[in-house]
């Protein structure tokens, strides 16, 4: 029997709601102070109205729907979809009013893009934005790549059990610590310590490119956000190859596979226990797949002959390559080069490491090589089934922060997202073709945006029609959720239309 939802359980998911988009509004006085102080009046106004607008929401929920109620998990997956669409409503504000949009839905468009860790934009004139307006693009996608939810736990939530299907429900499993408010702390000092190394040495590049001090420095903090989150968000149009630096480029590769391993796996580390880097079926299965399909890109790639030498293409194949498959979306080629020069093939491997992406509990997108690990482990260890004598029991082991056991439930957990990643990425390149795009490049710009990888073959633009937009928002959306969130929400409001 399929019960409706009371009205005390949608108190505790509007109250929950209320204080994760108060933890999104606050975030915008990072952008206003940057726009007082560059003296930005009419962005630090509209970030003014932005903020005032997102914590009047945030309160007024916690004030309408406030309960003693316990958080149960499906109050958590149903809080945090809809809290995802909240926080991205709100932030929308200061963009629209920017000027620099054609509609609001555009603007709404690149906030969940940034959130999400994509990088897909429709921002207009990017290289003459203002700096606070630089800046939310920035904070956004910085923490997005934590987890909204991860910083509404980390300022605004006292330690209870209750919060973990808050964080679960954010596609993140793994604790760092026994609580959870420690845990999502724990994030932030991981992601804080990585912030100011990789901002120093970004800005220290700058420098010495000739870069003026503050734009140095700036662009040291923004590429930093756009790499670490894997979200891919750049500060000039020409994305990292305005720079025109190999050392620039070899920093941002550093610091964007940093952001794509798991976060149990930098506390691990952390704590000296650096063995867990070769252990680790995740990084073992990136390490696999990206050195296998690197094979094939340069193979592919040689067969064009558009790169004259072997290091010019490593440059340009592997950076593009690597750069899919944590999913951040930097590019040092032009968008429409994927169509014009590297061909089917090259693009074909490249939509494969967008799909399969990075870790799991990192800012990463796609499928996650955890997931890719245990499906493999677990093909072969049918294959050692069917060939053992009959008596015989096999055993499938492998370790993720510590030995475990592959056993059938995981198993199928694993699969059914695979499954339903592989759905996600069909669907939107179907709305790519029925919108009126060549396959490849719907197929392209369709698992960027699903697998939340941000690069673009320049399918993309303000003049796409509206409705692929919407398609590719949802996408992002389901994506970055890992779908439970998204498709308990669902649940809940048919429940609550049909239910009992």
């Amino acid at each position: 029997m399929l019960l409706r939802p009371t009205w005390d359980d949608h108190k505790v998911v509007g109250m929950y709601a209320g204080r994760i988009v108060l933890g999104v509004g606050l975030l915008m006085a990072i952008p206003l102070v940057t726009s007082l102080v560059f003296g930005e009046w009419d962005t630090a106004a509209d970030f003014c109205i932005g903020l005032l607008a997102s914590l009047f929401t945030g309160l007024c929920l916690q004030v309408v729907f406030w309960t003693r109620k316990r958080l149960a998990r499906r109050h958590g997956l149903v809080t945090v979809a809809i809290a995802w669409l909240l926080g991205t409503l709100v932030g929308t504000i200061p963009l629209a009013l920017s000027g620099h949009y054609g509609s609001y839905a555009d603007a709404v468009f690149d906030v969940m893009s940034g959130l999400t860790t994509t990088g897909l934009y429709l921002i207009q004139d990017l290289d003459h934005i203002a700096n606070g307006l630089s800046m939310w693009r920035f904070v956004l996608t910085f923490a997005g790549g934590q987890g909204i939810v991860v910083i509404a736990l980390t300022f605004l939530f006292r330690g209870s059990g209750a919060v973990y299907q808050l964080y679960s429900g954010e596609g993140k499993e793994e604790q760092l610590l026994p609580n959870v408010i420690h845990t999502a702390r724990a994030i932030w000092v991981i992601s804080l310590g990585w912030l100011i190394a990789g901002a120093s040495l970004l800005s220290v590049t700058g420098l010495t490119l000739g870069m003026r001090p503050d734009r140095a420095v700036l662009h040291g903090i923004w590429m930093f956000m756009g790499a670490f989150s894997t979200g891919g968000f750049a500060p000039q149009s020409y994305n990292v190859i305005w720079f025109h630096s190999s050392v620039y480029e070899a920093l941002c590769v550093v610091i964007f596979v940093a952001g794509s391993l798991n976060f149990a796996l930098h506390w691990a580390v952390w704590h000296g226990w650096r063995g867990e880097l070769v252990r680790n079926i995740e990084t073992r299965s990136f390490a696999s797949t990206l050195a296998v399909l690197s094979v094939a890109a340069a193979w592919a790639l040689a067969d064009t002959g558009i790169y004259g030498d072997w290091v010019v293409l490593f440059r340009k194949g592997f950076y593009q390559l690597v750069s899919a498959h944590t999913t951040t979306g930097f590019a040092t080629i032009y968008s429409r080069a994927f169509v014009t020069q590297w061909g089917a093939g090259a693009m074909l491997i490249t939509m494969a490491a967008m799909a399969i992406g990075a870790s799991s509990c990192s800012t990463a997108g796609g499928i996650k090589g955890l997931r890719v690990g245990l499906i493999t482990k677990s093909f072969f260890g049918e294959v050692r089934r069917v060939i053992s004598p009959e008596s015989s029991r096999v055993t499938v082991r492998y370790h993720h922060i510590r030995d475990q056991i592959l056993r059938e439930p995981v198993v199928r957990s694993v699969l059914t997202i695979a499954v339903i990643f592989i759905t996600l990425y069909a669907v939107v390149t179907a709305a790519g073709v029925f919108a009126g795009y060549p396959v490849d490049q719907a197929a392209f710009e369709g698992i960027s945006a699903a697998s939340n990888s941000g690069l673009s073959c320049g399918l993309l633009s303000p003049s796409s029609p509206d409705l692929l937009k919407v398609v590719y928002v949802a996408a992002m959306w389901l994506g970055r959720l890992e779908f439970i969130a998204v498709l308990a929400l669902a649940g809940w409001v048919w429940a609550a239309v049909k239910g009992r």
